[in-house]
């Protein structure tokens, strides 16, 4: 299952027949590294596209028609900039607008 937000942030993955049931509220670590191995999967698939670069907040890869580039000299994806809602962040590392 893809991510399905610019956030990265993936769905409850769904259990299997096969997988055993987990007591409501215990964490499930093979679900989340199976969740953070699709993101990266993902990010990878990005990445290796000429037309893409990271957002300077969640430092994950994006289209550059995806992301807007910030006054503060750094690229943004719509999930980090819905969560800033318009808030300045002083950036170390400034990224070349392309």
């Amino acid at each position: 299952m893809r991510a399905n937000n610019s956030t990265g942030v993936l769905p409850s993955l769904g259990i299997s027949n096969t997988e055993r049931r987990i007591p409501s509220g215990v964490f499930d670590f093979e679900q989340m590294v199976q969740s953070l191995h699709e993101l990266f999967e993902r990010d990878r698939q990005i990445a290796s596209q000429p037309n893409s670069t990271r957002c300077g907040i969640c430092y994950l890869h994006f289209l550059l028609s995806e992301l807007q580039y910030q006054n503060e000299g750094f690229y943004v994806c719509p999930g980090c900039s819905q969560t800033l809602d318009h808030q300045d962040v002083p950036m170390l590392h400034k990224q070349q607008k392309l």
